[in-house]
């Protein structure tokens, strides 16, 4: 079974936020980090968030139930639009931070980050702040499809050593990234996943470590100008030639 989002209730002050005992996780992110899109990705539906060429668009606070998990999926206002006004950002930064700070059912932070940029103020700012609310953070890479394996390498590893924690590389085009950033969502909720899944996720977990692993070994490399001796770049290739090299053997003695 697929997890699903649906949108339950909008708010545009905090008189509007609904009192609800469920466990809630934030997505927050720059006003061009491809928020919408991200969201309709998990969702696996195109228009369940609006996805506007023009960046700020989403001026409210929209909550998603995820099923099967039972959690919401919170979407904030996205920060840093050069084009607002003052007092658009003063309001919508004033009720980013009470809704983080003072909320009892928020258990983490989805923080997006777009691959292509170093590390930029705004992000290290609520990051910064997050910490100071006690509120775990999740970081997300998105638009991996828009750089270079090596640039969303090096990005990863800029943010572990910031936040100390590997980020979860996502493409909302490509759906690269999406089962493990349910993955991730679930375990910060405090959900449990169908047992159905259980194996699928598992298997997921191992797959993204040993990216990560990769990813991290080759911006490392790259970082110190060393290159792999070809034997240690080709090992699988060895390993399947030397395979069908036996396996011929054994066929030519029948």
């Amino acid at each position: 079974m697929n997890p699903t989002l649906t949108l339950e209730n909008t708010a545009y002050t905090l008189a509007q936020i609904p009192a609800m005992d469920a466990v809630q996780i934030a997505l927050a992110g720059r006003s061009n980090v491809g928020k919408s899109s991200l969201v309709n990705a998990l969702a696996g539906r195109r228009k369940l968030a609006k996805v506007s060429s023009v960046p700020g668009k989403t001026r409210s606070i929209n909550f998603y139930r995820a099923e099967p998990f039972g959690f919401y999926l919170v979407d904030l206002p996205g920060y840093g639009y050069a084009r607002a006004s003052h007092e658009e950002r003063r309001a919508w930064g004033n009720l980013l931070q009470k809704y983080l700070a003072g909320n009892k059912q928020l258990k983490a932070l989805a923080l997006l980050i777009d691959s292509r940029l170093p590390p930029q103020k705004l992000d290290l700012d609520l990051a910064s702040f997050a910490r100071q609310c006690g509120l775990p953070i999740l970081p997300v890479l998105t638009k991996a499809d828009k750089c270079k394996q090596r640039e969303r390498a090096a990005r990863a590893a800029e943010w572990r050593d910031i936040v100390g924690i590997m980020p979860i590389v996502t493409s909302s085009e490509k759906k690269l990234g999406i089962p493990a950033l349910w993955d991730a969502l679930a375990r910060a909720a405090g959900a449990t996943a169908p047992a159905g899944d259980a194996a699928r996720q598992r298997r997921e977990r191992r797959e993204k470590r040993h990216e990560d692993h990769r990813s991290y070994r080759r911006h490392e490399l790259g970082k110190h100008g060393a290159v792999l001796p070809s034997d240690q770049r080709n090992d699988g290739a060895a390993a399947r030639r030397a395979a069908f090299r036996k396996n011929s053997a054994v066929q030519r003695g029948f």
